[in-house]
Order: structure tokens, then sequence, then C-alpha cells
């Protein structure tokens, strides 16, 4: 997963690509910046968080910075900002020749990667930031585990030990849920998941109401299908702007494995915890259960189905060890 640069992208090529840097003379799709490198495209983008922000927006062991935010995260923003107003000009063009009344069409960007990668920490410091631009003040937020099958959809399909995998979701609502959102619906509900209970929440709604900007958040949110599925409508379809978080796997693998161990002594103590039966387990008991998960479970979806969307997303950020970004690859053909 740390290999350099990707392949072209096919709008609905799906296969495994391994990334390509154009060494072949092909050229490549890619531009790859080192950190210091993209930390200089900041320009003059100001810090807008505090100390105290990040601590908020900081996953269970996720370890990021006010450094990082500056260093990887602010460029970004700016970059967002850029394309955010390009594809309002092009909106507002297509209103002028159709002779329609301006509508205000929301800004999509999906974001990608394995389990315990960091992509929920991404997206909350991507809100934040975006939030605090004066052009587009509404960010919104959802994730795709809401629209997961609840567990007892998932037992009945004999699903429960592929939950996160493309089958266990309902694809259908999820596509329908943000085609309403880009149309400029006053609202559109989304459902909500619990991690405590591991599952989704009866009557629970999360409401959208015509944000600027819409953030989606899930392991699959680049997924398309194969090449019978050419006429499906997928809710990549609908991005302005796809990112990707990555890193090598046998580092997701041991993040994944310190998390567990950190919830083992906190949420998963809480007596309507789906994992209880965890609480109690030593730490190499904690460390070997993490591990078969993630070898049953996690290991086999990123594989299969999450690491081959990388080469379709317009940006990648690659993760070292230590969980920083050491390297961003930014799609220019």
């Amino acid at each position: 997963m740390s290999e350099s640069p990707l392949p072209a992208r096919s709008r609905r090529g799906t296969g495994p690509r391994a990334m390509d840097d154009g060494a072949d003379g092909d050229p490549s799709p890619w531009v790859a910046l080192a950190r210091e490198d993209w930390a200089a495209l900041r320009s003059a983008t100001p810090l807008t968080l505090s100390e105290a922000d990040l601590a908020q927006l900081r996953g269970i062991n996720t370890r990021v910075s006010l450094d990082e935010v500056a260093d990887v995260y602010l460029p970004l923003s700016r970059l967002l900002n850029l394309y955010v107003a390009a594809t309002q000009d092009l909106h507002r063009a297509t209103d002028t020749f159709l002779g329609s009344l301006a509508a205000k069409v929301p800004f999509v960007i999906g974001i990608a990667g394995s389990v315990a990668v960091g992509k929920s920490t991404t997206s909350r410091i991507l809100q934040a930031l975006l939030s605090r631009w004066p052009d587009h003040p509404e960010v919104a937020l959802v994730t795709t585990d809401g629209f997961l099958w609840p567990n007892a959809e998932l037992e009945r399909r004999g699903l429960m030990e592929r939950k996160g995998f493309p089958e266990s979701y309902d694809v259908a609502s999820l596509v329908r849920f943000v085609a309403r959102v880009k149309a400029g619906e006053p609202e559109v509900a989304a459902p909500v998941y619990s991690h405590l209970t591991y599952d989704i929440v009866p009557d629970e709604r999360v409401l959208v109401r015509q944000p600027d900007i819409l953030i989606l958040e899930g392991l699959n949110v680049l997924q398309t299908g194969t090449a019978a599925d050419e006429r499906r409508v997928f809710v990549s379809d609908f991005f302005d702007f796809s990112i990707y978080v990555d890193a090598a796997e046998q580092d997701v693998e041991r993040w994944y494995v310190e998390r567990f161990r950190t919830l083992r002594g906190t949420a998963f103590r809480d007596p309507r915890s789906y994992f209880r039966r965890y609480a109690g387990l030593t730490d190499d008991q904690a460390d070997a259960t993490a591990r078969d998960i993630w070898a049953r479970i996690n290991g086999v979806n990123l594989r299969d189905n999450v690491l081959p969307t990388r080469s379709r997303a317009d940006l990648v950020l690659q993760k070292a060890a230590d969980h920083a970004v050491h390297t961003v690859h930014l799609r220019k053909l």
C-alpha cells in the first residue's frame, strides 16, 4: 500500500491496480509531493484550529498535531476551496446557458480508506477547516456506517462476518441520499449508526439541510462494480473530489490492534456495548483477538474491496508508521 502513485482511472474501472509512477515512459496522471513541498502550497491560508479544537477532532489512538494540520490539511483546504469556487462558477455558467435560476448545488467530497487508518479524523479536520472559509460555511459530514444493513438483516442474509464489505450496505438508499442532497433538496435524512451497540439506531436520523459542502466518509465510497454494472449509478458518481487515506497494511493492522486494546478498557466496559464480552481480556488476549478479527474480516476487506479503489481518488494521503502523512499524491490528468 505504500508504493508510489497510481494508474489512470477509468470511470467504471474497478480491478486492483498497482501504483505506477510513469517510470516505463508513460506520462503519470499524478504529481507526488513530499510533505515539506506540499506544506509550501498552504500559501497564506491561516490556521484556524487550536489545540483544544484538535483534541475534539482526533479519533481514538490517532496521532495528529497542529503542525500536521498546518503542513497537510491547510494546503488541502486551500485546494478544495479553489475547487469549490471553480465548480460553483461552472454551475452558474450552466444556469445562465439554460436561462434558469441559479440553484445551490452542494460540493461533495468522498473520503475512503481502511478501518483504523484515520479517515474519520481526516474528515472531521477537513470539515472544521472548510467551514471556516467564508464562501462555504455550511459543511455537513455523514459516514456511510448509517447505511449498513441493520444487524437483524445482516443476520438474515448471513453477512454479520462481512460487516463493512460492499454487500453489507444498503447501497440503493445511500445513492438516493447523496443524489437528493446533490439535487439541493431542502432537507434529507440519513440513518444513524452506533459504534457502541454495533447497529443502526432505530428511529434516529441525521438531517442534512442544503450544505455548501457534503463530506461523505466510508470504507467503500469509491466502490463501483463489474462490467455487468455499467448502467448502474454509484455513489462516487456524485463526487466532485475524492480522497483516499493510505498506509502500509502492517501499520494499519497495528493501529487497529492498538485501538482495540484502548477500547477494551473504555467503550467495551459499557454494559450496552456489543463488545462487552471483550472487556475482561488480558493484553495478550486482546491483541490476539484483534489480530484474528483483522485476519478474517478487516484485512480481507481492505485487500479485496477498499485498496483497489485507491486509484480512483483525486488525492491520496500516504501515512508513515507514526500515523503522520509523509507524501501527497494529487491527480493532475
